[in-house]
């Protein structure tokens, strides 16, 4: 817990408590056998009273009271040592995962309000996978000690077992047994739904939603400390969808760890008051994404080689199956067709949320067998990096090109005109760019018509314009070339006039003077 100022924490000052699990027997075992030796019993004890301030079988808030009750449940004096002693158990809780605090002021009654989020254990295998937890305990207990907790904690397969082969899932996944009613889009449900699901702030933690690929733990564990960067990457999780925007990155161009360190430890990477450069740190992470599929592509070319002598080596094995998206579109009529070029076997809707939610590298990749094409990943990254259009609107884009028929126009010069045009008309949302795209499919459709008509023309023993014969000037048969140019009148040779003596003297005299100025 960070307090500047101890006069901002006192017995006086109001909390609530919060909490959405309840503790199981073999949650309190893991809490006395692998935290409680880390943080201490004062800490767990802390812990423990937060936790029962609620009804066991109760989920929800507690009624804000004063502080007093936190000192008097813990027997701590309510002066300066009783808070910092308060404070000490709090941060230990935070640092270790099982608590977050959040400060919040009423600026109507001038009142600061603290709220304790619980947060549940970790399960044992995911806790001795964290590298720091699990160095912390051996720190504290020894190595010996750690080794046998996780013989029994995180138990490995019998032995007899080994002898079984070929094991494969026989699980039944839930879109084999279950189908949804196609029923239209409720709103109000889903924004329900919505709500209630990011109505506590604890949401934002790793361990609540589905686990992110960078933790700030592990990226403390990598970052240099004597980098002058330090101290903004220490702040990263108090910030609001800092570490969001650093796991996006990281998925969307294939980051890991080191490489997101290399990247915040660079300058010009935080603003001065802390805040991540967005635009300097998605350019630098899409250089690390070029260079690393180059040198990808390199790689599989030289196994390749090794692996087939002759020349012929296999191919991969098709597309990966789309992720399953889950929810509903609120917007229903901004709904695209699956194209039929996509390889995945994915719904309108779960297409279609991919569309919104997926950065447009790794939209890109599930439309082809094997790496993108250099081509498209230039103009695109042009298109994303130099132009600023967002990850959606660039993926209904590809949507639209990807859609065409006529594949001879997906030309550079192409797609960065329809590029350009989406530029200057402002379309920055996903729906802007469903309705542009629709807009432009009834216009090629409307041009496709006339073409087609004025193609009709001269079988229909129509004259061209340009010449009953049906030819133009390219000498082209009869069709458009032939329809577009009119009939201009030539000027012909007309009769020629006779000049008289008197005017053709004249002339002479003229064109003696202008010899006699200009010598030759």
């Amino acid at each position: 817990m960070r307090v500047s100022n101890r006069l901002e924490f006192t017995e006086n000052h109001r909390y609530v408590a919060y909490r959405d699990f309840a503790l199981s027997g073999l949650d309190r075992t893991l809490l006395s056998h692998l935290y409680q030796p880390m943080v201490g019993a004062f800490a767990v004890g802390l812990y423990t009273l937060l936790y029962h301030l609620l009804e066991e079988e109760r989920l929800g808030y507690t009624v804000p009271e004063p502080q007093r009750r936190l000192f008097l449940g813990l027997d701590l004096d309510p002066n300066d040592a009783g808070r910092k002693q308060l404070i000490e158990g709090s941060s230990k809780l935070e640092a270790v995962g099982l608590l977050q605090v959040y400060r919040q002021y009423d600026p109507a009654n001038e009142e600061t309000l603290y709220e304790y989020v619980l947060l549940r254990p970790l399960p044992a295998a995911e806790f001795f996978t964290n590298l720091h937890l699990s160095l912390l305990l051996r720190d504290k207990i020894g190595k010996p000690a750690l080794l046998e907790l996780k013989s029994r904690f995180a138990p490995e397969r019998p032995v007899g077992l080994a002898r079984f082969m070929n094991r494969e899932e026989a699980t039944v996944p839930f879109y084999e047994l279950f189908r949804l009613s196609a029923g239209p889009v409720d709103p109000e449900l889903e924004a329900a739904l919505s709500e209630s699901a990011s109505a506590v702030e604890a949401v934002a933690s790793p361990r609540i939603r589905k686990p992110e690929k960078i933790r700030h733990s592990d990226m403390l564990l990598r970052f240099p400390r004597g980098s002058a960067n330090r101290a903004f990457v220490e702040r990263l999780p108090l910030q609001d969808e800092a570490m969001e925007q650093i796991n996006y990155l990281a998925y969307k161009f294939d980051l890991e760890v080191p490489e997101i360190c290399r990247l915040l430890d660079e300058d010009g990477s935080f603003e001065a008051d802390g805040t991540l450069r967005w635009d300097a740190l998605q350019a630098r992470a899409n250089l690390i994404y070029r260079q690393t599929r180059k040198r990808g592509e390199e790689r599989e070319r030289y196994m390749a080689r090794l692996n087939s002598p002759g020349g012929a080596g296999a191919a991969s094995a098709g597309a990966s199956e789309a992720e399953e998206a889950g929810g509903e579109l609120t917007a229903g009529a901004a709904m695209l067709d699956v194209p039929a070029r996509f390889p995945a076997k994915v719904s309108k809707e779960q297409y279609n949320r991919l569309l919104r939610t997926e950065p447009y590298t790794r939209m890109q990749e599930r439309y082809f067998p094997g790496a993108v094409p250099a081509s498209f990943s230039n103009i695109f990254e042009k298109i994303s990096i130099n132009y600023g259009l967002p990850d959606p609107v660039v993926n209904v884009l590809f949507h639209y090109l990807m859609g065409m028929e006529d594949t001879q126009r997906l030309t550079n010069n192409f797609i960065d005109s329809i590029a350009s045009n989406m530029l200057a008309k402002g379309i920055d949302t996903y729906e802007k760019a469903v309705a542009y795209v629709r807009s432009q499919e009834k216009l090629n459709e409307t041009l496709e018509r006339r073409r087609r008509g004025q193609e009709d023309e001269p079988a229909a023993g129509k004259p061209s314009g340009y010449g009953a014969g049906g030819r133009g000037r390219r000498g082209g048969a009869g069709g458009i070339g032939g329809s577009r140019k009119p009939a201009m009148p030539v000027v012909g040779d007309g009769p020629a006039e006779e000049v008289s003596a008197e005017d053709r003297e004249k002339m002479r005299e003229l064109a003696r003077k202008l010899q006699g100025k200009n010598p030759q």
